[in-house]
């Protein structure tokens, strides 16, 4: 729940754009220009909980299974052709797997920074839209300063390590593809899929 917490916001708006843009079927209520239709509540409903397994689906099952480290060396491994046209794959998987590893950190930074603000008098959750977002410019400026300077102190120490990219990286332990991998991945296509088709069908009625 604390996952869907950030993204609420953008949960409702999803919901209620589709809730109102979309004049299919009967009408439940109207008013005015305001029409909302079994169709268009079918939609909202089916695109939030899209969302919502979505974010379940990234934020736990991925992070309680595998680690920000094996994630980059499986896209490293999966971009591997793209070498062939100059590609810096592990340019680009080093940038993902720092990315994964800076969430908690910047959740946490959020977090003292929120509690901080909220001790000097600022509110999130009273006022109009207007006064909240006065409110989240006090968290997210010093946590702008806050995520350059780690990104500044992490790339003197990139640095001073001489590090080079891919050139003469070696692992611990190379991940190796495995009929049980091969397994999960054409179950995982399939439920991917599921979403789709059933939002193909629906606008085939």
């Amino acid at each position: 729940l604390k996952s869907l917490k950030p993204i609420l916001f953008i949960m409702i708006f999803i919901f209620v754009i589709n809730l109102l843009t979309i004049r299919s079927g009967d009408t439940l209520w109207s008013w005015w220009i305001i029409k909302i239709t079994t169709g268009g509540l079918k939609k909202a409903i089916f695109m939030a909980v899209r969302l919502i397994f979505l974010i379940v689906a990234t934020s736990i099952l991925l992070s309680l299974t595998t680690t920000p480290l094996k994630l980059a060396d499986a896209m490293e491994s999966l971009g591997s052709p793209l070498k062939v046209i100059k590609v810096p794959v592990s340019e680009i998987s080093m940038t993902i797997s720092i990315a994964l590893r800076f969430i908690p950190t910047l959740v946490e930074e959020t977090d003292k920074i929120m509690k901080a603000q909220s001790s000097r008098g600022a509110e999130y959750d009273t006022g109009n839209i207007f006064q909240r977002a006065k409110g989240y410019v006090a968290v997210l400026v010093p946590l702008f300063v806050s995520a350059f300077k780690r990104a500044e102190e992490l790339a003197v120490a990139m640095d001073a390590r001489c590090y080079q990219g891919g050139k003469g990286k070696t692992k611990l332990h190379p991940l190796r593809l495995k009929g049980s991998d091969v397994l999960w991945t054409l179950i995982l296509v399939v439920v991917a899929f599921i979403p789709l088709a059933v939002d193909l069908l629906q606008n085939l009625k």
